[in-house]
């Protein structure tokens, strides 16, 4: 497995890919057991993959405990993220969800006993709750770097907008920098296409995917059977509500039989080659639930995708960009068209 840092602002070494935690633990109903959970995450190690990435709410704090046990002897080689916002348990009272910093200090206070560790890589916030100023959480996530219970921050699920701003903030008032931002993305979401990914390109933040799979729509399972997502998690899964999903999924399992891979490594090959042609560092979050599922997302890193290959996939799941994006690709076709003179300023003549 390959290595980068986490963005252009910082010096974290982390592998190509990390491993989402969400189904580490069965509190939801769902999941990995245990043994399971550690099998996976022996796997991920052994495959050179340092970068875990958990949450508080995941499985209601299971999953950061059994990090924090799997961790516990390789702590200084392993990455660990989690996040925090949403509250480790439903009904956990006011108190302990949102961005604010009583939230943010008991937050961290909880992740560091359940992940048996006295400092977190990378901390995200989880959500925007749409209260909290920026400059108040920014200014908190800067105290517990300065403490060393956290040492890199990033931002999942915040639009374009509030990330750039905290971006600036950090770095004009001299706080600890924002590192990296978490997003969906695959072949069937490409929104971030829109603003994020050219945000993060633009500031040098690293971009981490979730749901690199389209919550198992790639493998193209949900053509035989509902079984997966659809029916465990019943959330965080996209169907073929469109044409263009539909004719996504059709190529995806036609150059999977082509190259002779299951369809989520050819899913996942796209990704890793995105992530290559990429101005900073974009790394998919792999969420497996079985070995064979890992299995499946580590056989990923032997497939090459042809550069026509690419640009196929690239070309028919590509999204609308909408304004201003479409409206200056139409102005630059035109000055490129030879328009341009109609843009030159009148000159007056020199007597």
């Amino acid at each position: 497995m390959r290595y980068r840092t986490l963005g252009r602002n910082n010096g974290l070494r982390v592998s190509e890919f990390a491993l989402g935690a969400g189904n580490f633990g069965t509190r939801w109903g769902t999941g990995a057991e245990p043994k399971q959970a550690r099998e996976l995450y022996d796997a991920f190690v052994a495959a050179g993959g340092n970068f875990i990435d958990t949450a508080d709410t995941y499985q209601f704090g299971e999953s950061e405990e059994l990090i924090g046990q799997f961790v516990a002897a390789d702590r200084d080689d392993i990455v660990l993220a989690t996040k925090f916002s949403v509250g480790a348990q439903p009904g956990g009272g006011i108190s302990r969800t949102g961005n604010g910093r009583k939230n943010l200090r008991m937050a961290v206070e909880a992740s560091l006993r359940r992940l048996n560790t006295d400092y977190i890589d990378l901390l995200w916030v989880h959500y925007p709750d749409a209260l909290t100023p920026v400059e108040e959480l920014l200014r908190a996530m800067d105290d517990l770097v300065r403490e060393g219970k956290i040492l890199y921050t990033g931002f999942s699920n915040f639009p374009a907008w509030r990330v750039s701003r905290a971006a600036t903030l950090a770095e004009v008032r001299g706080w600890s920098p924002v590192s990296a931002i978490q997003v969906e993305y695959s072949l069937v979401e490409r929104s971030a296409d829109r603003e994020l990914l050219p945000m993060a390109e633009a500031l040098g933040l690293g971009a981490l995917l979730w749901s690199p799979l389209g919550g198992g729509l790639l493998t193209g399972k949900y053509r035989a059977s509902d079984e997966g997502r659809l029916t465990s998690l019943k959330t965080l899964v996209h169907t073929e509500s469109t044409d263009q999903k539909a004719t996504v999924i059709d190529a995806v399992l036609a150059t999977a039989e082509q190259f002779g891979r299951p369809p989520a490594q050819i899913a996942i090959a796209w990704l890793r080659e995105r992530a290559r042609r990429s101005a900073t560092s974009v790394i998919p979050i792999i969420g497996p639930r079985t070995t064979k599922q890992l299995a499946d997302y580590l056989g990923a890193l032997t497939v090459e995708l042809p550069d026509d290959t690419y640009r196929h996939l690239e070309q028919i799941s590509a999204p609308s960009l909408g304004i201003p994006h479409e409206a200056n690709a139409v102005a630059v076709n035109g000055l490129q068209g030879g328009h341009a003179e109609s843009f030159e300023p009148r000159r007056t003549p020199v007597a």
